[in-house]
């Protein structure tokens, strides 16, 4: 088992942002309802209220679910700790600061960014100033 890089100058400067295809949406259904079973989740969350989807966006609309925002997916490729310490606080402070919302997922390997659609590519600019 790789161990991820918990020094934040080394993942802040190597972090290399890739931008994916397509657009994401996050949903939510009942607990008790299975319409997700045939569905690909990028993840689901499981809250009191209900089952949080994030999926493709095609997937929410072909099965009719709502949603109230378009987003799109960066992933980070740096292998970062999940006991790394102030890596999406810079991230998202600086993104902050160009008034671009941000929903970070942390998974083992790499952190995920999810933000509007129509600020991707001002929030890729930003992150790779990390790197200069």
């Amino acid at each position: 088992m790789m161990l991820g890089e918990t020094n934040l100058s080394n993942l802040l400067c190597s972090m290399q942002p890739i931008l994916r295809q397509g657009e994401y949406v996050f949903c939510t259904i009942s607990h008790q309802e299975n319409r997700h079973s045939n569905l690909d989740p990028v993840c689901l969350f499981r809250e009191d209220e209900g089952l949080t989807l994030i999926l493709d966006r095609e997937q929410a609309d072909a099965v009719s679910l709502s949603y109230t925002s378009v987003f799109c997916m960066i992933t980070l490729s740096i292998h970062s700790s999940l006991e790394a310490v102030g890596f999406l606080a810079a991230i998202t402070g600086k993104l902050a600061d160009h008034n671009i919302s941000v929903n970070p997922i942390s998974a083992y390997y790499h952190d995920h960014l999810f933000v509007p659609a129509g600020r991707a590519q001002e929030a890729m600019e930003l992150l790779q100033e990390f790197s200069k």
